[in-house]
């Protein structure tokens, strides 16, 4: 089976000289074709894709789509290479991840968390100001935990009331307006 494992190899190399990091899908990946190992399965089948895909059977069936879709991917590259692969269709795991909704917090839930963090043992006399300093920036801008951490004192411009957040999500940067709120003093 040195073959898949092969072709797994390149696969993985190639996919991530395109950019992409396949962490997950790579170590998901070397699971299938140690699956493919254990059945002395030479090339990749629909049945046994679908077979390992469904074999965690204590988490949701959202996650046996994922693990298949990687499959699905790896399967039409090593159809290139072998022509015995048979491409996996899409829709035979049908489910879609379902995002929670957001929890929004009330004033009283913001109002108890700031007075928890202030009533944080000060080991060095600053952890609990800084948490409450910390969760009151979040409560007013909206902020990701990452955005609030990168920040500097360069990016903050209390004459105007703008936070300029640099490099955020998806490498991009924005202006955040400082709002006030009656539970932050």
């Amino acid at each position: 089976m040195s073959a898949m494992r092969d072709a797994l190899r390149d696969y993985l190399a190639t996919r991530r000289a395109l950019g992409f990091k396949l962490v997950g899908d790579g170590s998901g990946l070397s699971s299938f074709v140690a699956f493919l190992d254990e059945a002395q399965a030479e090339y990749i089948s629909t049945a046994l894709a679908l077979a390992w895909a469904q074999a965690p059977t204590s988490v949701p069936p959202a996650r046996w789509a994922r693990r298949l879709e990687y499959v699905r991917g790896f399967a039409r590259y090593c159809a290139a290479i072998d022509p015995r692969t048979e491409l996996i269709p899409v829709g035979l795991l049908p489910f879609e991840y379902q995002r929670r909704a957001p929890y929004i917090y009330s004033d009283k839930d913001i109002e108890a968390l700031l007075l928890a963090a202030l009533a944080l043992p000060a080991k060095d006399g600053l952890a609990n100001h800084t948490y409450h300093c910390l969760l009151g920036l979040l409560s007013v801008t909206g902020l990701r935990i990452s955005e609030a951490l990168n920040l500097t004192l360069d990016d903050v411009d209390l004459v105007e009331g703008i936070l300029t957040v640099r490099s955020s999500k998806f490498g991009k940067s924005r202006m955040v307006p400082l709002l006030t709120h009656p539970l932050i003093t």
